[in-house]
């Protein structure tokens, strides 16, 4: 089986689809906006495993936020069963790029949700 690592990428929905994207999933609550599902290219859409609604409003993208928003957000994970739905799917592929709608590459749920994953993978091997 491929190191999580060489499966798992992140990457903005508003960058343009790549073939070698793989299997791309969007890991956000809310549909992005200005964004057709045609240009999304999506092959699923799992709400389930983003931020609770209050988290998400809580956090607000603000950097001074993150820590305590990243905390938080693990803690969610721990208990979403969307977790083993996606560690399964992505043990049969060659690529999976979790894809989101935050500005900031670095300030955002989809890296709280990689390093995540990357931990609960490894963790199972």
């Amino acid at each position: 089986m491929a190191d999580l690592r060489d499966v798992l990428v992140i990457k903005r929905i508003y960058d343009e689809a790549a073939d070698d994207d793989g299997y791309r999933i969007l890991v956000d609550r809310l549909w992005p906006r200005g964004v057709s599902k045609e240009r999304a290219r999506l092959d699923l859409w799992l709400k389930e495993i983003a931020p609770s609604p209050p988290l998400r409003t809580e956090f607000a993208h603000m950097r001074e936020r993150f820590e305590d928003f990243r905390r938080s957000y693990q803690a969610e994970l721990e208990r979403n069963p969307a977790v083993e739905q996606l560690l399964e799917l992505a043990a049969g592929k060659k690529r999976v790029t979790l894809l989101y709608g935050a500005r900031d590459p670095e300030i955002n749920h989809a890296r709280v949700l990689l390093e995540f994953l990357l931990g609960a993978g490894s963790a199972d091997k």
